[in-house]
C-alpha cells in the first residue's frame, strides 16, 4: 500500500498533507510521526479531544507543540491513518544518514519522517514517501546530533579491557584494536581499583567503528585473545 509519511506537531502539515491526499487517493495511506518527548496526538486522539502535555522535551523543537489545535486535531482525526512517535536516538540516526548518503542537512523535526522507517521497516510497504519538513538548524547542534546519531548507530564504542601490567600491553592491545579495523579516538588507564588485582590495569578505550556488527566482531576478537572486555 502506498504511503506518505509526516512530521506533525501541531498537526497543521499533517491535516493539509492528509485532506488534499484522501480527496484525490483514499487509498494512500497517511501517517503522522511525533518526537516521544512532545507527542500530544496520541493521547489527544485517544481521548477524542486536544489533550495539553505537562511537559516536553526533544531535539526536534520544530514539532514540539504542547497541545493540537481545535481546527488541526479535527482533521488529522478524520484524515489521517496513524500517528506513530519516535525516540531521540532514532532522530539522530535519521538525520545522520541524510547527511551521509543523501547529502542533504535536514533539522531534527524535519527528520521524523525518515525516522520511522527503519524503526519498524515492516510496517511500510513501497512505495513511501517521506516528508522533509525543513533544514533550519545550527552548525554547532548539528555536530551535536551527528555526534549523538554516531553513537546511537554504534559507531562509537566505549570499551573498559583488563590487561597484564607489563610492558608492551597497552601496545598490543591497541594492535588487536588495529587488526580489527577499528580506530582509536581516546584511551585511559585506571590502576588503583578494588576490582583490579596487582599484575592488571583497566584501560578505558573509546573506538569508532563501522556499526553495531563491527562492533561486536572487535569486542569478540579481543576476547578470543584473552582480554576481559566490559562496555
Amino acid at each position: 500500500m502506498k504511503t506518505v509519511i509526516v512530521p506533525t506537531g501541531g498537526g497543521g502539515l499533517l491535516a493539509g498533507i492528509a485532506i488534499a491526499i484522501k480527496a484525490a487517493r483514499p487509498d494512500v495511506r497517511v501517517i503522522g510521526v511525533q518526537a516521544e518527548g512532545a507527542a500530544a496526538f496520541p493521547d489527544s486522539l485517544r481521548h477524542g479531544a486536544p489533550v495539553p502535555l505537562p511537559s516536553m522535551s526533544t531535539m526536534a523543537d520544530g514539532i514540539a507543540v504542547g497541545c493540537p489545535g481545535e481546527i488541526t486535531f479535527a482533521a488529522v482525526r478524520d484524515h489521517c491513518d496513524e500517528i506513530r512517535t519516535v525516540s531521540e536516538e532514532s532522530l539522530s540516526r535519521a538525520l545522520l544518514a541524510l547527511v551521509e548518503r543523501a547529502k542533504m542537512v535536514v533539522e531534527p523535526a524535519g527528520a521524523a519522517a525518515v525516522a520511522a522507517i527503519p524503526d519498524t521497516p515492516t510496517h511500510f510497504s513501497s512505495p513511501t514517501v517521506a516528508v522533509l519538513s525543513g533544514g533550519n538548524i545550527d552548525p554547532l547542534l548539528l555536530g551535536k546530533v551527528i555526534r549523538h546519531g554516531l553513537a546511537a548507530a554504534g559507531r562509537y564504542l566505549y570499551l573498559r579491557v583488563v590487561i597484564p601490567d607489563l610492558p608492551g600491553g597497552p601496545a598490543g592491545l591497541l594492535a588487536r584494536v588495529g587488526e580489527a579495523g577499528a580506530n582509536v579516538l581516546e584511551v585511559a588507564h585506571e590502576r588503583i581499583s578494588p576490582t583490579l588485582n596487582l599484575n592488571e590495569v583497566e584501560v578505558r578505550i573509546q573506538l569508532e567503528t563501522r556499526g553495531e556488527i563491527h562492533a561486536d566482531i572487535v569486542m569478540a576478537k579481543l576476547r578470543e585473545a584473552g582480554y576481559k572486555v566490559y562496555e
